[in-house]
């Protein structure tokens, strides 16, 4: 009998950060209970696992009801072993009769309380015998697309990169200099400004595209002289939200402007050249494997991300591999359902040389888990906002597995390794 054997599953409908109903699980186990609420995206590929049953998180709540008991005895310490009997019970290819909301709630809460159990941390428990790393914060600071309201920028994010950075408290201050500079550039261009934030925390500032590239550029390059170390941009293009399937083009509906394919490749092309960009997410609509390709191929000095191409699926990052499509990946355990998927798609992704960012989701919860995540997955960077209480729940989580390792071991925790 496993030590971490599971005794009881229970679901509550609870609320996410825009207030959505989400569900939120408790695993309990002898001795320990492991809590967690799913998130929820705004910008959603279609590959991903559907979220909540008929997109009701009480209808989804009664679903988890019926097989319950399925789950009892199961090892919680074993994140495949769980993965595994979801994907059996629920007998779909992405969870459409029991919900991803709810695999992944009980496959993270489940971890969480295999951690208690064994007296160890989340990421410890999930990152193995491997050397442990920080991730690098990538930070939301200027918001557009889905995660901002009309008169905002098409770019659905633009973000901030301290590559410089040789401690995570250093790195965590810079994405919150970069946010408090933009403000100031704000203000001074537009002193009327109420000071609107989007989804994640970004600032929602009526400007078009190109403002918002030079308000982020002057913003990062100021923080950069500042700190003294380099701190640089980054973007989130959100392309599959823009392509129009009928006319065969990118509609950048804010702006009034229509580019091909070939013009939107270009277009990715000449930003990150412009704004020294370090990574760019989804440049390209997430089918267009062949595109990535191309930009990966040219865009030498940056990493190319693929969020809606690979949707946390380890089939579809071993097709992009095979064509030298894109250089980075997005890891989402929601977007695949549950956490043992999740981490073997972070270790396909490492084996074929891709730079992981686990990432957050736009309707997200205060949980602290998404640390832990992307720590024991070995990520590059993770993506987390800069502020906002359901954001900073998972940067201050980075600054105690920091503290704690800094205590228990003596030494200074390094950062992940940057190479593009």
């Amino acid at each position: 009998m496993p030590e971490c054997r599971i005794e009881d599953v229970l679901a509550r409908v609870c609320y996410d950060s825009r207030g959505v109903q989400t569900i939120e699980v408790e695993v309990h186990l002898n001795g320990a209970v492991g809590r967690t609420a799913a998130p929820a995206g705004a910008s959603v590929g279609k590959h991903e696992a559907i979220g909540l049953v008929n997109n009701d998180a009480k209808k989804t709540c009664k679903v988890l009801e019926t097989y319950r008991k399925k789950l009892i005895g199961t090892d919680a310490a074993d994140p495949y072993a769980l993965a595994e009997l979801l994907h059996e019970i629920d007998g779909t290819s992405n969870f459409s009769r029991i919900g991803g909301s709810a695999t992944y709630a009980i496959s993270v809460a489940a971890a969480e309380a295999a951690s208690k159990k064994k007296n160890i941390p989340l990421y410890a428990l999930l990152a193995g015998n491997k050397k442990i790393a920080l991730p690098f914060p990538l930070g939301n600071v200027l918001g557009g697309g889905k995660h901002a309201g009309e008169g905002s920028p098409d770019i659905q994010e633009f973000l901030a990169c301290p590559k410089g950075a040789t401690n995570i408290a250093d790195a965590l201050m810079a994405n919150i200099e970069v946010h408090k500079e933009i403000r100031k550039i704000i203000d001074k261009k537009d002193p009327k400004f109420s000071g609107g934030k989007g989804d994640e925390g970004a600032w929602a500032y009526s400007a078009n595209n190109k403002q918002a590239l030079e308000i982020t550029y002057e913003a990062v390059n100021r923080v950069s002289d500042k700190l003294g170390f380099e701190v640089l941009m980054a973007l989130d293009i959100a392309s599959s939200s823009m392509w129009d399937p009928k006319r065969k083009v990118y509609n950048y509906s804010r702006a009034g402007e229509k580019r091909t394919p070939e013009e939107q490749e270009n277009y990715a092309l000449e930003l990150i050249d412009r704004y020294d960009l370090v990574y760019i997410e989804d440049p390209v609509r997430e089918e267009d494997f062949e595109g990535f390709k191309r930009i990966t191929s040219s865009a030498k000095h940056c990493i190319v991300v693929g969020d809606d191409l690979f949707v946390t699926d380890p089939d579809r990052i071993k097709k992009g591999a095979n064509i030298g499509a894109g250089n980075g990946a997005i890891l989402k355990v929601n977007q695949v359902g549950t956490l043992g998927d999740a981490l073997e798609f972070a270790k396909v992704a490492i084996a074929h040389k891709y730079a992981v960012t686990t990432s957050h989701r736009s309707g997200d919860t205060p949980d602290y888990h998404l640390a832990h995540i992307a720590v024991g997955a070995h990520s590059l960077m993770i993506k987390s906002g800069v502020v906002g209480g359901e954001r900073v729940a998972k940067l201050n989580e980075l600054l105690r597995i920091n503290d704690s390792i800094l205590i228990n071991e003596g030494k200074q925790v390094p950062m992940a390794k940057f190479v593009v």
